[in-house]
Protein backbone atom coordinates (compact mmCIF):
# COMPACT_ATOMS: atom_id res chain seq x y z
CA UNK A 1 0.00 0.00 0.00
CA UNK A 2 1.05 3.31 -1.19
CA UNK A 3 1.94 5.39 2.09
CA UNK A 4 0.55 8.72 1.76
CA UNK A 5 2.38 12.00 1.27
CA UNK A 6 2.65 14.38 4.15
CA UNK A 7 1.42 17.79 2.97
CA UNK A 8 4.02 20.17 2.73
CA UNK A 9 4.42 23.78 4.52
CA UNK A 10 3.37 25.25 1.02
CA UNK A 11 0.38 22.84 0.58
CA UNK A 12 -0.76 23.94 3.84
CA UNK A 13 -1.04 27.49 3.89
CA UNK A 14 -2.27 27.73 0.06
CA UNK A 15 -4.79 25.21 0.94
CA UNK A 16 -5.84 27.68 4.23
CA UNK A 17 -5.28 30.74 2.18
CA UNK A 18 -7.53 30.22 -0.72
CA UNK A 19 -10.36 28.17 1.48
CA UNK A 20 -10.57 30.13 5.19
CA UNK A 21 -8.08 33.08 5.43
CA UNK A 22 -10.03 34.96 1.76
CA UNK A 23 -13.47 33.74 2.03
CA UNK A 24 -13.27 34.08 5.88
CA UNK A 25 -11.34 36.52 7.23
CA UNK A 26 -11.32 38.97 3.84
CA UNK A 27 -14.61 38.43 2.55
CA UNK A 28 -13.45 37.91 -0.96
CA UNK A 29 -15.85 36.76 -3.70
CA UNK A 30 -16.01 33.71 -5.53
CA UNK A 31 -14.70 35.21 -8.50
CA UNK A 32 -11.57 36.58 -6.90
CA UNK A 33 -10.90 33.55 -5.14
CA UNK A 34 -11.04 31.45 -8.25
CA UNK A 35 -8.97 34.00 -9.93
CA UNK A 36 -6.13 33.31 -7.42
CA UNK A 37 -6.61 29.32 -7.45
CA UNK A 38 -6.29 29.45 -11.21
CA UNK A 39 -3.05 31.96 -10.66
CA UNK A 40 -1.65 29.35 -8.21
CA UNK A 41 -2.81 26.25 -10.37
CA UNK A 42 -0.66 28.02 -13.69
CA UNK A 43 2.46 28.52 -11.15
CA UNK A 44 2.32 24.94 -10.27
CA UNK A 45 2.34 23.34 -13.24
CA UNK A 46 5.31 26.31 -14.54
CA UNK A 47 7.36 24.28 -11.99
CA UNK A 48 6.56 21.22 -12.54
CA UNK A 49 6.98 21.41 -16.33
CA UNK A 50 10.35 23.56 -16.41
CA UNK A 51 11.83 23.25 -12.96
CA UNK A 52 11.28 19.57 -11.91
CA UNK A 53 9.34 20.72 -8.93
CA UNK A 54 6.51 17.78 -8.09
CA UNK A 55 3.62 19.68 -6.55
CA UNK A 56 3.25 17.52 -3.87
CA UNK A 57 6.23 18.21 -2.65
CA UNK A 58 7.08 21.86 -3.16
CA UNK A 59 8.23 23.77 -0.06
CA UNK A 60 8.39 27.04 0.47
CA UNK A 61 12.53 27.45 0.52
CA UNK A 62 12.27 26.42 -3.08
CA UNK A 63 10.22 29.55 -4.14
CA UNK A 64 12.41 32.25 -4.41
CA UNK A 65 11.74 35.53 -5.68
CA UNK A 66 13.94 34.63 -8.96
CA UNK A 67 11.69 31.65 -9.89
CA UNK A 68 8.44 33.75 -9.27
CA UNK A 69 10.19 36.37 -11.93
CA UNK A 70 11.10 33.54 -14.28
CA UNK A 71 7.40 32.62 -13.85
CA UNK A 72 6.31 35.75 -14.85
CA UNK A 73 8.10 36.50 -17.80
CA UNK A 74 7.20 33.17 -19.01
CA UNK A 75 3.63 34.40 -18.92
CA UNK A 76 4.07 37.32 -20.98
CA UNK A 77 7.18 35.40 -22.80
CA UNK A 78 6.11 31.98 -24.25
CA UNK A 79 2.46 31.83 -22.84
CA UNK A 80 1.77 35.61 -24.48
CA UNK A 81 -0.29 36.62 -21.86
CA UNK A 82 -0.93 40.19 -21.68
CA UNK A 83 0.86 42.48 -18.64
CA UNK A 84 -2.76 43.00 -17.42
CA UNK A 85 -2.78 39.17 -16.47
CA UNK A 86 0.42 39.46 -15.69
CA UNK A 87 -0.43 41.75 -12.80
CA UNK A 88 -3.01 39.76 -12.21
CA UNK A 89 -0.97 36.28 -11.53
CA UNK A 90 1.10 38.47 -9.62
CA UNK A 91 -0.89 40.12 -7.14
CA UNK A 92 -2.51 36.39 -6.40
CA UNK A 93 1.28 35.76 -5.24
CA UNK A 94 1.39 39.32 -3.29
CA UNK A 95 -1.46 38.63 -1.89
CA UNK A 96 -0.47 35.13 -0.63
CA UNK A 97 3.02 35.80 0.23
CA UNK A 98 1.52 38.76 2.81
CA UNK A 99 -0.37 35.95 4.38
CA UNK A 100 2.61 33.66 4.91
CA UNK A 101 4.23 36.64 6.49
CA UNK A 102 1.91 36.60 9.28
CA UNK A 103 1.24 33.04 9.23
CA UNK A 104 5.13 32.11 9.36
CA UNK A 105 7.41 34.93 10.88
CA UNK A 106 10.32 32.72 9.94
CA UNK A 107 9.82 33.66 6.01
CA UNK A 108 9.58 37.30 6.42
CA UNK A 109 12.67 38.01 4.27
CA UNK A 110 11.67 36.07 1.33
CA UNK A 111 8.21 37.33 1.54
CA UNK A 112 9.31 41.15 1.40
CA UNK A 113 12.22 39.69 -1.25
CA UNK A 114 8.64 38.75 -3.39
CA UNK A 115 6.37 41.41 -2.59
CA UNK A 116 8.77 44.17 -4.00
CA UNK A 117 8.61 42.61 -7.03
CA UNK A 118 6.74 45.66 -8.80
CA UNK A 119 3.46 45.59 -10.78
CA UNK A 120 4.42 46.38 -14.26
CA UNK A 121 2.96 49.72 -15.58
CA UNK A 122 0.27 49.43 -18.30
CA UNK A 123 -0.75 52.64 -21.01
CA UNK A 124 -3.86 54.00 -19.61
CA UNK A 125 -6.66 53.09 -22.29
CA UNK A 126 -9.23 55.33 -23.30
CA UNK A 127 -12.50 54.69 -21.60
CA UNK A 128 -14.78 53.85 -23.64
CA UNK A 129 -18.28 55.51 -23.65
CA UNK A 130 -20.96 56.62 -25.45
CA UNK A 131 -22.85 60.17 -25.57
CA UNK A 132 -26.42 60.47 -24.37
CA UNK A 133 -27.67 60.62 -27.47
CA UNK A 134 -25.85 56.79 -28.53
CA UNK A 135 -27.63 55.21 -24.76
CA UNK A 136 -30.68 56.43 -25.67
CA UNK A 137 -30.47 54.65 -29.57
CA UNK A 138 -29.87 51.46 -27.77
CA UNK A 139 -32.46 51.42 -25.32
CA UNK A 140 -34.95 52.71 -28.01
CA UNK A 141 -33.96 49.27 -30.15
CA UNK A 142 -36.27 46.30 -27.87
CA UNK A 143 -39.30 45.45 -29.07
CA UNK A 144 -41.97 46.58 -26.44
CA UNK A 145 -44.86 44.51 -27.73
CA UNK A 146 -43.52 41.32 -26.65
CA UNK A 147 -42.47 39.74 -23.24
CA UNK A 148 -38.69 39.69 -23.91
CA UNK A 149 -38.41 42.99 -25.32
CA UNK A 150 -39.79 44.49 -22.10
CA UNK A 151 -37.69 42.74 -19.79
CA UNK A 152 -34.47 43.82 -22.00
CA UNK A 153 -35.21 47.15 -21.79
CA UNK A 154 -35.73 46.87 -18.07
CA UNK A 155 -32.18 44.86 -18.16
CA UNK A 156 -30.66 47.31 -19.52
CA UNK A 157 -31.63 50.56 -18.19
CA UNK A 158 -31.13 49.56 -14.93
CA UNK A 159 -27.54 48.60 -16.08
CA UNK A 160 -27.16 51.73 -17.50
CA UNK A 161 -28.69 53.89 -14.58
CA UNK A 162 -27.36 52.24 -11.66
CA UNK A 163 -23.46 52.03 -13.65
CA UNK A 164 -23.48 48.08 -12.13
CA UNK A 165 -20.71 46.08 -13.18
CA UNK A 166 -22.28 43.31 -15.22
CA UNK A 167 -21.38 40.57 -12.56
CA UNK A 168 -23.60 42.56 -10.03
CA UNK A 169 -26.49 42.99 -12.28
CA UNK A 170 -26.30 39.46 -12.67
CA UNK A 171 -26.71 38.70 -8.99
CA UNK A 172 -29.55 40.38 -8.45
CA UNK A 173 -32.38 39.23 -6.81
CA UNK A 174 -35.76 40.52 -6.45
CA UNK A 175 -35.31 41.28 -2.75
CA UNK A 176 -32.50 43.98 -3.47
CA UNK A 177 -34.59 45.88 -5.24
CA UNK A 178 -36.66 48.51 -3.38
CA UNK A 179 -39.41 50.47 -5.53
CA UNK A 180 -41.24 52.71 -3.09
CA UNK A 181 -39.84 56.21 -3.14
CA UNK A 182 -37.00 56.65 -3.27
CA UNK A 183 -36.08 53.86 -5.52
CA UNK A 184 -33.01 52.12 -4.67
CA UNK A 185 -31.07 48.49 -5.82
CA UNK A 186 -28.73 46.82 -3.04
CA UNK A 187 -25.31 46.04 -5.91
CA UNK A 188 -23.43 43.67 -4.30
CA UNK A 189 -19.42 44.25 -5.81
CA UNK A 190 -16.07 43.14 -5.31
CA UNK A 191 -14.64 41.47 -2.36
CA UNK A 192 -18.36 41.23 -1.52
CA UNK A 193 -18.90 44.73 -0.77
CA UNK A 194 -22.37 45.92 -0.39
CA UNK A 195 -23.85 49.38 -2.09
CA UNK A 196 -27.08 50.72 -2.35
CA UNK A 197 -27.91 52.90 -5.38
CA UNK A 198 -30.68 55.27 -5.68
CA UNK A 199 -32.76 54.83 -9.59
CA UNK A 200 -34.22 57.43 -11.67
CA UNK A 201 -37.85 57.56 -11.22
CA UNK A 202 -38.49 56.10 -15.09
CA UNK A 203 -36.31 53.45 -13.94
CA UNK A 204 -38.30 52.40 -11.25
CA UNK A 205 -41.65 52.85 -13.30
CA UNK A 206 -39.99 50.24 -15.92
CA UNK A 207 -38.78 48.06 -13.32
CA UNK A 208 -41.92 47.77 -11.51
CA UNK A 209 -43.78 47.27 -14.79
CA UNK A 210 -41.21 44.13 -15.51
CA UNK A 211 -41.81 43.17 -11.73
CA UNK A 212 -45.47 42.96 -11.88
CA UNK A 213 -45.49 41.43 -15.58
CA UNK A 214 -43.19 38.69 -14.32
CA UNK A 215 -45.17 37.87 -11.19
CA UNK A 216 -42.29 38.97 -8.56
CA UNK A 217 -43.86 41.15 -6.31
CA UNK A 218 -45.20 38.43 -4.60
CA UNK A 219 -43.19 37.91 -0.87
CA UNK A 220 -42.42 33.96 -1.93
CA UNK A 221 -40.12 35.78 -5.18
CA UNK A 222 -37.60 37.45 -2.51
CA UNK A 223 -34.72 35.37 -3.71
CA UNK A 224 -35.69 35.09 -6.94
CA UNK A 225 -33.34 36.17 -9.50
CA UNK A 226 -34.21 39.43 -11.01
CA UNK A 227 -33.24 38.44 -14.61
CA UNK A 228 -32.92 35.20 -15.36
CA UNK A 229 -32.28 32.66 -18.28
CA UNK A 230 -34.44 30.17 -20.38
CA UNK A 231 -33.31 27.49 -17.92
CA UNK A 232 -34.93 29.70 -15.22
CA UNK A 233 -31.12 29.97 -13.72
CA UNK A 234 -29.79 33.71 -13.38
CA UNK A 235 -28.89 35.43 -16.29
CA UNK A 236 -24.96 35.25 -16.96
CA UNK A 237 -22.44 38.00 -18.06
CA UNK A 238 -22.17 36.06 -21.26
CA UNK A 239 -25.62 36.12 -21.87
CA UNK A 240 -25.83 39.96 -21.49
CA UNK A 241 -23.06 40.78 -23.33
CA UNK A 242 -25.25 38.59 -26.21
CA UNK A 243 -28.14 40.96 -25.64
CA UNK A 244 -26.62 44.12 -25.63
CA UNK A 245 -24.87 43.50 -28.68
CA UNK A 246 -28.25 42.49 -30.64
CA UNK A 247 -29.27 46.18 -29.60
CA UNK A 248 -25.97 47.57 -30.24
CA UNK A 249 -26.09 46.53 -33.47
CA UNK A 250 -29.44 47.92 -34.76
CA UNK A 251 -28.78 51.07 -32.97
CA UNK A 252 -25.46 51.51 -35.39
CA UNK A 253 -27.56 50.94 -38.40
CA UNK A 254 -29.55 53.66 -36.93
CA UNK A 255 -27.21 56.25 -35.92
CA UNK A 256 -23.24 55.12 -36.81
CA UNK A 257 -21.78 58.29 -35.91
CA UNK A 258 -22.76 57.75 -31.91
CA UNK A 259 -21.98 53.79 -31.45
CA UNK A 260 -18.75 53.31 -30.81
CA UNK A 261 -17.05 50.38 -32.63
CA UNK A 262 -16.85 48.30 -29.47
CA UNK A 263 -19.46 48.64 -26.86
CA UNK A 264 -19.55 46.17 -23.71
CA UNK A 265 -21.82 46.42 -20.31
CA UNK A 266 -18.78 48.41 -19.26
CA UNK A 267 -19.35 50.86 -21.80
CA UNK A 268 -22.72 51.53 -20.05
CA UNK A 269 -21.06 51.87 -17.01
CA UNK A 270 -18.75 53.86 -18.10
CA UNK A 271 -21.27 56.40 -19.85
CA UNK A 272 -23.10 56.82 -16.77
CA UNK A 273 -20.13 58.38 -14.95
CA UNK A 274 -18.99 60.42 -17.74
CA UNK A 275 -22.88 61.49 -17.70
CA UNK A 276 -22.73 62.07 -14.10
CA UNK A 277 -19.93 64.21 -14.52
CA UNK A 278 -21.12 66.22 -17.05
CA UNK A 279 -23.95 67.20 -14.89
CA UNK A 280 -22.49 68.33 -12.13
CA UNK A 281 -22.29 65.61 -9.38
CA UNK A 282 -19.85 65.82 -6.93
CA UNK A 283 -17.17 63.42 -7.48
CA UNK A 284 -17.25 61.79 -4.22
CA UNK A 285 -20.77 60.64 -4.92
CA UNK A 286 -20.15 59.15 -8.19
CA UNK A 287 -17.35 57.30 -6.66
CA UNK A 288 -19.67 55.49 -4.06
CA UNK A 289 -22.55 55.02 -7.31
CA UNK A 290 -19.81 52.80 -8.84
CA UNK A 291 -18.60 51.36 -6.03
CA UNK A 292 -14.77 52.17 -6.25
CA UNK A 293 -12.45 51.51 -3.15
CA UNK A 294 -10.32 54.56 -4.31
CA UNK A 295 -11.24 58.19 -5.67
CA UNK A 296 -8.21 57.99 -8.07
CA UNK A 297 -10.06 55.14 -10.01
CA UNK A 298 -13.04 57.65 -9.95
CA UNK A 299 -11.08 60.81 -11.41
CA UNK A 300 -10.23 59.28 -14.81
CA UNK A 301 -13.64 60.17 -16.35
CA UNK A 302 -13.37 63.93 -15.54
CA UNK A 303 -9.98 63.86 -17.68
CA UNK A 304 -11.80 62.84 -20.97
CA UNK A 305 -14.14 65.21 -21.79
CA UNK A 306 -12.29 68.55 -22.70
CA UNK A 307 -15.45 70.81 -22.39
CA UNK A 308 -15.50 69.69 -18.69
CA UNK A 309 -11.92 70.40 -18.15
CA UNK A 310 -11.91 73.78 -19.91
CA UNK A 311 -15.40 74.69 -17.39
CA UNK A 312 -13.30 72.72 -14.49
CA UNK A 313 -10.18 75.24 -15.17
CA UNK A 314 -12.64 78.77 -15.66
CA UNK A 315 -14.27 77.55 -12.42
CA UNK A 316 -10.99 78.05 -10.24
CA UNK A 317 -9.12 80.12 -12.61
CA UNK A 318 -7.80 83.73 -11.51
CA UNK A 319 -6.50 85.80 -13.90
CA UNK A 320 -2.86 87.06 -13.07
CA UNK A 321 -3.43 90.27 -15.95
CA UNK A 322 -3.77 93.66 -15.29
CA UNK A 323 -7.14 95.66 -15.93
CA UNK A 324 -6.75 96.97 -19.02
CA UNK A 325 -9.00 100.21 -19.32
CA UNK A 326 -12.47 100.62 -19.91
CA UNK A 327 -12.10 101.94 -23.60
CA UNK A 328 -11.03 98.58 -24.43
CA UNK A 329 -14.25 97.11 -24.14
CA UNK A 330 -15.72 100.78 -25.36
CA UNK A 331 -13.90 101.31 -28.57
CA UNK A 332 -14.75 99.06 -31.26
CA UNK A 333 -11.00 99.37 -33.02
CA UNK A 334 -8.06 98.31 -31.72
CA UNK A 335 -6.23 100.82 -33.32
CA UNK A 336 -7.91 104.14 -32.17
CA UNK A 337 -7.22 102.57 -29.00
CA UNK A 338 -3.59 102.68 -29.18
CA UNK A 339 -3.54 105.82 -30.97
CA UNK A 340 -5.62 106.86 -27.92
CA UNK A 341 -3.93 105.28 -25.36
CA UNK A 342 -0.39 107.14 -27.29
CA UNK A 343 -1.54 110.53 -27.27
Amino acid sequence: MKKATKPTDFAYLLTNFLSVYLPGQRGYSQNTIASYRDAFSIFLRYCEGFHKLNPDRLTLDKITKSLVEQFLDWLTGERGNSDGTRNQRLAAMHSFFRYVRTESPEQILKCQQILAIPIKKKAQEPVNYLAFEGIKSILDQPKLDIPKGRRNLCMLSLLYDTGARVSELCYAEVGHIRLEKPGTVKLFGKGNKVRVVPLMEKTSEVLRGYMTEQGLLNHDKFKHPLFWNNRGEKLTPAGVRYILSKYVDLARLVMPELIPQTVSPHSLRHSKAVHLMQAGINIVYIRDILGHADLKTTEIYAKIDPKMKRESLESVYQNPNPELPNSWHQDKGLMKWLTDLKA
